[in-house]
Parts: structure tokens; C-alpha cells; sequence
């Protein structure tokens, strides 16, 4: 049997390597996006453990997550005196005070941002000649060329930020700052690089002492953290003990250690967000292979019948004939998974460079493949062909010996009515989970409407043999009418088999089902927008960075000084935890907020004094909170109380709480302001105030002025580049499908070797037969199409329920967008059908005729 088994595997070479081909490219999306995100991890790692002394003294810093700590910017410091206390202590080498700051950009040549969206911009002090070397006895910083800042108005910068901004040493640095002065120029005199690798795209801007003090602490004598080096022979937790003796209160001393597997575990958090949604795409496509390989295994074994039996007769086993169809698979498996990986490692070069261009530049790290990428690639390849293999075996196993005797030989197959069963269960099942996560109060309701829809994708694909039945039925009407004799052929063609055909249809039936579920998510979210927009946006224009970061306060009062400005309301977002529920909160002036916006209170009123806060309707639900009650706010930075004076209606313009600016200082965050709402002067026109606003902040490129449209667009723009994203993972489950179609086809028309000689004989063309071929490709990828978008509708209208409450109000279908889909389909089964229907064309009549 083994001798069998390989002969079969070299005859049928290129049948099965069209098959691995799915598995290749499943395993190459998976293997690349460990490689890419373990690299990413490395690179992080890097500078977790290559940034920390080996004690930090720091104030106090409670629980957060990696989102609470970029938004809300830490403002309180550590005394300049307290470097001399500690640095008298006996088991203290050294220690220094450093300045760490966040918000600001620089200014490329051509006045764009460097950075922008992605890595962040990271200022430090220059400190002294001889700075503490890092926890490992390294100095983080090497000196490539010119020298560190010594006074103010000079700047140095990493070697490839500088390079990518286009300055050289002795040129004139614009920098944009989150405080005052917002946009600052200073002279470029020195390069450096990070010794322990790459910065993953981040930027490091280096001031004076002084300079830096003044432009994130506020002109404090003051340091961000105080870096301690330990004594000859003492150890990390015994210099943080000793030190932890003299600093303040409110201060805390932790081990270098302790700090690297901090930022180790947010970095990490960031990170296993991109791997799980790189992964969830990698699954899809191996979800999609797994049709592909069970109808090429189903239609190989139906051509292979008679061999089986003849096996059989001369006395090989079921367990035989079973385990040489598995082993074929396995064998595949192996194969696919092995292109895979080293596919992977392309595809993973290629997310490095294509990140790069969105600001995670991983250039000083090199690819890291780890043995549990190879076990984990390998693991899933084998196992996903074999368990697709497994079906056809069983039923491969079930010929009868006597069956070689016969000039045809029909596979036995398991009746419809089973599937059909187990189809309608995961129906219902689905059917009922979407709609609780879509009308219920349920928890969670994603995680519902997400189950409902597996179990309803399951169902369409169980079911799609029953299904493909009236729907093929229709395209024979079609086609007899249009193309008469070749049409009715094609159409009889793709109903003959409706296990393979639905088997086929499925693969792309998923893809589609996936594209349009997006698809109606992302119009519905657009539509919100619109609506929320049109029905919240009261200012005439809104002020803003275009990262999404704060800025200036100073910004401010320019705008407030503008000729034609009545009234400017300044919004910081902040992040904060209420009984343990992560809150996305605004910080305004409540007497010129009240100018510009007017929130609808069902209860209560706005939030004035200190210690108050007003709460959105669904967030009290949430809480359980009414007015006058009391609401701990939980910072990163430490704890407020708070007062609450009002609940209002859900709102687009601010997040799920409101509370003064006041607040923000109170909890040791740094000012800067997220948005500026501003009202024209009545009797001013727009277009006048709008262009001396952008004259205003015209020198920096940080901020853009938006009125009501432009805002809305920015905001649509952002949804649609994520959503051409996921379309572009999502693209390669169709190319499997794609290739399924192809594959179905070309066994197809070797199985039906005999029946086209004989129709050639009676006198079909061959530019007849090649229309044939592709009439049913068409059939067959219409019908993906009209269970994948039928699927999708189901799928979109549901998702945008469950989000209703969170923002996604509008219910929009992009008919236009589903037409489209349709029609490429179409395409997509033309272009499916050119070498299957140019192979059929070239048959030999006469061999054909006498064939097997």
C-alpha cells in the first residue's frame, strides 16, 4: 500500500500541490504574523530592558493599561534635592536626575510631521558628561556625531530620525510642543543612536537640563525620575530598600527589574492585540483551505474509485485504503506547511517594511523565527489537511471489492437529511445568539452576536448543497435562454455533484460573507458619523492635532485673540478606571464649554466645581450611579472622588463622563488640550474666521482647523483606511477560494475526460466547450456570492445592533458596494475558468473517447 500511495502522490502531482497551495498560503499568514510580532517583541524588549537603570525613584504610580498611559501624561515630579539624598546613601554609585516628556513632533524639512500616528516622539535630558549606564552596565546612548545640548535653542537627535526628517548636524530643528512655546526651532548639534537595537520607529529629542524642565515641567527644579546606580556588590532590591529610606512621600524606589517587566507587559498588551487580529485573518484563510482541500480529496477519490476497489479485491483492508488517503494528506500537509513557513518569512519581511511607512520602523531588528513558530506552523498544516482528508477516507474505506468489476463506480455518500438536521441546529443556535447580543440586554452582546454568527456561517455551509438547489435551478433558466444547448450543459454540469459545487461555492461563500459583514459595519459607522456630526456639531469649527494627541493650552488663547472668535471651549480626553471599568473621559471648562455645546441633562446639571463629574447615561446605567452620588476616578497617577451633578444623554462630542479641567491637575496629569470648540461672532463670516484661524496656526503643522464637513470626512477617512485594510487580509481568503474554483474545475473536466471526447465528437466546438466551462465557473462563483452576501446582510445588521449603544446608530447597506461584489465574482468565475476550459479544449477526441 505504501508503493501505491507514492505513486499515487507523484501521478496526481500537481492536482495535490494546487491543493497545499491553500494550506501554503494559510500557513504563511500564520507563520508571518508570529515571526512579525515576535520581532516586534524583541524589539520592544530591547527597549524595556535597555532603558532602565538599576533603580528608578518615581512617584507613585497605580495599575494602568497601555492606552490610560499614553493619553493621560504624567505631571508630577521628584524635587531636584532629593538626587543629592540619594545619591549619599553607601550602597548609591550614582545617581541623576531625568527628564522624561511626550506630546511633541518634529517638523520634517518639507514641514510634515515625523511620526505622526505611529512610534512616539520621547524627550530626555542630556544629564551629565558621564551619564549611569543602563541595569546590563551598558551607556543607552552612543554618540555618532557632534555632542549633547548645553544650552537652550539646541536640540540632538537619534541618527534615523534625523536622517528620515532630512537635517544634518548645524541645521535649524522645528519642533512642535505640547506646551508653551507650541512650535519651537532650536539648532541640531548632536546625533546618537540607542546601543541596545532598534526604537521601533520611535523618535528621541534631547534638550538641556534646563530647557527641559522648562518645556515639560513646568520650570520646576524638578526631575521625572531619578536613575540610581548601585554600589559595587549590592544588589538591586537592596539599593531600592536603602533608597526607598530617604525619598519623599508619594515617591516609591523599584527595581530596574520591576520597571523593564512593566513596560515589558505594556508593550505586550499592544502587542497581543495586533497578533490576535493579524491570527484571526490567518484562521480565516485556513478555515477557507479546509473547503478546498475536502472537495479536492472528495473529487480525487471519486476518480480513483475503481483503483480502491480493485485494492480491495486483492485484499487490502478498509483501515488500508483509509490510512493511504491519510497518509496522501499528510504528506501535503508536510508540504504545504514547509512553503509555508518559508512563504512566512517573506510575508514577514514584508510587514516589516510595510509598518515602517506607518511609523514602526523595525530596521535595527532583525527577524525572529523561534522553534515555536516551525512547531506551531507544522502542527496546524498537517493537522487542518488531515482532518479535511478525513471524510473522504472514511467514505473511500466504504467501497465495496466487487465494485471493480463495474464499469462505473459511484462513491457511496451519507444522505442530505442528517446535514440538513445539523445545518438547522446551528441555524436556530446562531440565529437565537444573534439576536440576543442584537435586542437583548445580554453581557457582552459581541461575544453573542460573534457566536451567532459561526453557528449561521456553519449552518449556510452545511446547508449550502439544499441551498445551491433553486439557486442553480435559476442560473439553468438563465443560461438555457441565453447560450441554449451549452448553457443548459453548464447549468446540468454544476447541479450534477451539488456536495461539490456547495463544497466550492462555501469557500468563497466565507470570504464574502466576512467582506460584506464589514462592508455594512463600516457604512453604518459612517453613517453615525454623519448623523452625530449633523445633529451634535454646534461649533463652527473645531481645532485639533492631527495624531489625535494633545497640545498646547497656549493654542488657546492664540485662537481666543483671533478677530471674528466669540468663543473657544477647550476638551482634554482623559482615561480612567470606575469601579474597575475603563472610562473615556472629557475635561472642559464648564462655563465656556456651556458657550459652544449643550449637552442634554436628563437629570442634574453640568459639572463646575472641583471633585465633580457628570456621567453619560449609558455609563451611570453601567455603574449604577445617579446624581449626587459619589464616584472614585482611578488614575494611573493616584485616586479622585468625585462628586456626581448630572447624567446626561449619550453624546459624540464628549466621552462617557465629563469633569472640569481642574480635575486633570488634581490627578497629577499634565494640561493639553485634545480639541478647541469655536463660535464665530455673529454677524462674522465663516470663511473669514476659518482663514484667520488657520493663519493663527499656520506655523504648525500639528494642528488642523475643521468646520462641520471636513470634520466628518476626517472621521469617515479613518474608518475607511482600517476597513481597505481588512479587505486586504480578508482578500486573501478569496484567492483561496479562488483557487478552489479552479481546482474543482480542472478535476472536473479529468473526470468527465470521456464525456467531453463524446460531446466533441457530436459536434461541440471547442470555443463551445470553453464557454461551457466557464458558464459554470460563473455559476458556481454567483453562488458564493449569493450566500456570502445573503450571510453578510444577516451578519452586518446584527453587529451594527450590538453596537448600537456604543456610537454606531445608523443602519446603512452600500448596495452599491454589494452590486460590485457581486459582479466581481462574476469575473472572478470567468478568470477561475480559463485553464481548466483551455485544457478541456486541447482534449484528444479520439483518446478522450477510449479514456477511463
Amino acid at each position: 500500500m505504501r508503493r501505491v500511495t507514492w505513486r499515487n502522490l507523484v501521478a496526481r502531482k500537481v492536482r495535490l500541490l494546487l491543493s497545499a497551495f491553500a494550506i501554503v498560503l494559510g500557513i504563511a499568514f500564520l507563520s508571518g504574523s508570529l515571526v512579525f510580532t515576535d520581532t516586534i517583541g524583541r524589539s520592544f524588549d530591547q527597549i524595556a530592558y535597555g532603558t532602565v537603570t538599576d533603580v528608578a525613584v518615581r512617584p507613585v504610580t497605580g495599575d494602568g493599561d497601555a492606552i490610560a498611559m499614553s493619553v493621560n501624561r504624567e505631571a508630577r515630579t521628584i524635587p531636584a534635592s532629593v538626587v543629592d539624598d540619594v545619591a549619599a546613601l553607601p550602597d548609591v554609585a550614582r545617581a541623576e536626575g531625568a527628564v522624561n516628556g511626550g506630546g511633541l513632533f518634529v517638523v520634517k524639512k518639507n514641514n510634515k510631521l515625523l511620526g505622526g500616528t505611529g512610534a512616539p516622539t520621547i524627550a530626555l535630558n542630556a544629564g551629565p558628561a558621564d551619564p549611569i549606564p543602563n541595569a546590563a552596565g551598558q551607556q543607552m546612548l552612543s554618540w555618532e556625531r557632534g555632542r549633547p545640548p548645553a544650552a537652550e535653542g539646541e536640540v540632538a537627535l537619534d541618527t534615523r530620525s534625523a536622517e528620515v526628517a532630512g537635517y544634518r548636524v548645524g541645521d535649524t530643528v522645528k519642533i512642535a510642543l505640547p506646551a508653551d512655546p507650541p512650535i519651537l526651532k532650536a539648532k541640531l548639534v548632536g546625533l546618537f543612536d540607542f546601543t541596545s537595537g532598534g526604537l521601533a520607529g520611535a523618535t528621541l529629542v534631547m534638550f538641556d537640563d534646563a530647557s527641559a524642565q522648562q518645556y515639560f515641567l513646568g520650570g520646576e527644579d524638578a526631575y521625572s525620575v531619578i536613575q540610581v546606580e548601585a554600589a559595587p556588590g549590592a544588589t538591586q532590591q537592596q539599593v531600592a530598600d536603602e533608597v526607598a529610606k530617604v525619598i519623599p512621600e508619594g515617591t516609591e524606589a523599584v527595581t530596574g527589574d520591576a520597571v523593564a517587566e512593566e513596560s515589558k507587559d505594556l508593550f505586550d498588551q499592544l502587542l497581543g492585540f495586533l497578533n490576535t487580529f493579524l491570527l484571526v485573518f490567518a484562521g480565516i484563510a485556513l478555515v477557507v483551505g479546509t473547503f478546498l482541500i475536502v472537495n479536492t480529496f472528495s473529487i480525487l477519490v471519486a476518480q480513483r474509485s475503481r483503483e480502491l476497489a480493485l485494492l480491495r479485491a486483492l485484499g487490502a483492508s478498509r483501515r488500508q485504503v483509509s490510512r493511504s488517503v491519510l497518509t496522501e494528506a499528510f504528506v501535503i500537509g508536510v508540504i504545504g506547511s514547509t512553503l509555508g513557513l518559508a512563504l512566512g518569512f517573506g510575508l514577514a519581511m514584508l510587514l516589516k517594511v510595510l509598518f515602517s511607512n506607518f511609523g514602526l520602523d523595525l530596521s535595527g531588528t532583525s527577524l525572529v523565527f523561534r522553534l515555536r513558530t516551525v512547531v506551531l506552523s507544522y502542527v496546524v498544516g498537517v493537522l487542518v489537511t488531515m482532518l479535511a482528508a478525513w471524510i473522504p477516507a472514511r467514505r473511500a474505506a466504504r467501497v465495496p471489492p466487487v465494485a471493480a468489476m463495474r464499469d462505473e463506480v459511484a462513491m457511496p455518500e451519507s444522505s442530505l437529511r442528517w446535514r440538513l438536521v445539523i445545518a438547522l441546529l446551528f441555524g436556530l443556535v446562531g440565529a437565537g445568539a444573534m439576536a440576543a447580543g442584537s435586542w437583548l440586554d445580554v453581557p457582552r452582546p459581541i461575544i453573542w452576536v460573534g457566536a451567532g454568527i459561526f453557528g449561521v456561517l456553519m449552518a449556510v455551509a452545511l446547508g449550502s448543497p439544499i441551498i445551491a438547489t433553486p439557486v442553480l435551478a435559476v442560473f439553468g433558466a438563465i443560461y438555457r435562454t441565453v447560450y441554449r444547448s451549452v448553457g443548459l450543459l453548464a447549468a446540468q454540469n454544476a447541479r450534477r455533484n451539488p456536495r461539490r459545487t456547495a463544497a466550492t461555492a462555501s469557500a468563497l461563500m466565507i470570504g464574502l460573507a466576512l467582506v460584506t459583514t464589514m462592508s455594512i459595519l463600516g457604512a453604518s459607522i459612517n453613517k453615525s458619523i454623519d448623523a452625530g456630526v449633523e445633529r451634535e456639531f454646534s461649533a463652527d469649527f473645531v481645532i485639533q492635532n492631527v495624531s489625535g494627541q494633545a497640545f498646547s493650552p497656549g493654542i488657546s488663547k492664540s485662537v481666543s485673540e483671533v478677530p471674528g472668535v466669540a468663543a473657544v471651549s477647550p476638551v482634554q480626553a482623559i482615561v480612567f478606571r470606575a469601579d474597575g471599568s475603563q472610562v473615556f473621559g472629557s475635561a472642559t471648562d464648564p462655563a465656556r464649554f456651556g458657550e459652544v455645546f449643550d449637552l442634554d441633562y436628563g437629570s442634574g446639571q453640568a459639572p463646575a466645581a472641583d471633585d465633580t463629574i457628570a456621567l453619560s447615561e449609558s455609563l451611570a446605567e453601567s455603574l449604577g450611579k445617579t446624581t449626587g452620588d459619589t464616584v472614585e476616578l482611578s488614575f494611573t497617577t493616584g485616586k479622585v472622588p468625585a462628586t456626581v451633578t448630572g447624567v446626561f444623554a449619550d453624546s459624540n462630542i464628549v466621552g462617557q463622563a465629563v469633569v472640569p479641567l481642574s480635575t486633570v491637575t488634581t490627578a497629577g496629569i499634565q494640561r493639553g488640550d485634545t480639541t478647541l470648540a469655536v463660535n464665530a461672532a455673529p454677524g462674522t463670516g465663516t470663511g473669514t474666521v476659518r482663514a484667520n484661524l488657520e493663519r493663527a496656526v499656520g506655523d504648525n503643522p500639528t494642528i488642523v482647523v475643521q468646520d462641520k464637513e471636513s470634520y466628518a470626512e476626517a472621521q469617515r477617512a479613518q474608518v475607511n483606511t482600517l476597513l481597505y485594510l481588512i479587505y486586504a487580509l480578508l482578500g486573501l481568503a478569496i484567492v483561496i477560494a479562488v483557487l478552489g474554483i479552479v481546482n474543482t474545475l480542472a478535476l472536473s473536466v479529468i473526470e468527465r475526460t470521456r464525456e467531453i471526447g463524446l460531446l466533441r465528437a457530436v459536434g461541440l466546438t471547442r470555443p463551445q466547450l470553453r464557454r461551457m466551462v466557464r458558464l459554470e465557473s460563473v455559476a458556481i462563483a454567483i453562488l458564493g456570492a449569493v450566500l456570502g452576501i445573503g450571510a453578510g446582510l444577516l451578519f452586518g445588521v446584527a453587529l451594527q445592533r450590538s453596537f448600537a449603544d456604543d456610537g454606531i446608530s445608523d443602519l446603512a447597506i452600500p448596495a452599491g458596494s454589494l452590486a460590485v461584489f457581486v459582479v466581481v465574482s462574476a469575473f472572478v468565475g470567468v478568470l477561475a475558468a480559463v485553464l481548466p476550459a483551455r485544457r478541456a479544449a486541447r482534449l484528444d477526441v479520439l483518446r478522450a473517447i477510449t479514456g477511463e
